[in-house]
């Protein structure tokens, strides 16, 4: 018996120790699970401001256009120089309000990014003027953190010919 207390002393030790050893050696708890619940999150928040984006080109919102794009904010239009700035891009988003749109999507086919910058990408459409022109074309949109809300900080597109 005596010898049995120390072989199973020893086998209890030597398991206590391997256990800590491969959980020392394991990976950390993985923050993949929060990071795929800040996504969901993300991608909620991201839709919702790109509808309201949508939705006031349609309505002619020009106060919420100029402020859904940070201070330092960037329009990469096409076939035209790049409009920095919130002031410089309130002039484009009167310009473009004028045009009539009567109809506007982006749909949002993939939304990647980490920290204070979210990058939202995919096809849009959009119906304007007396013709009902129609464009379509692709996007790409940086949003960026500003004082605790995700803003505009790049809007960039292409465009097929329209329609």
């Amino acid at each position: 018996m005596l010898t049995q207390k120390p072989i199973h002393f020893v086998w209890l030790v030597g398991t206590f120790i391997g256990l800590a050893l491969v959980r020392c050696n394991a990976p950390a708890p993985s923050s993949d699970t929060h990071s795929r619940t800040d996504m969901v999150v993300a991608k909620k928040i991201i839709q919702d401001k790109t509808s309201r984006f949508t939705n006031a080109h349609i309505t002619g919102d020009t106060a919420f256009l100029n402020n859904i794009f940070t201070t330092d904010a960037r329009i990469f239009a096409p076939g035209s120089a790049v409009v920095t700035g919130r002031r410089s891009i309130e002039a484009i988003n009167a310009e473009y309000v004028s045009y009539g749109i009567s109809e506007f999507r982006e749909e949002i086919t993939a939304l990647y990014g980490s920290g204070d910058y979210l990058i939202s990408e995919g096809p849009y459409l959009m119906r304007y003027g007396k013709d009902n022109t129609t464009e379509k074309g692709n996007y790409l949109n940086v949003w960026k953190q500003e004082n605790g809300d995700w803003k505009l900080y790049a809007n960039i597109w292409n465009t097929s010919a329209p329609q």
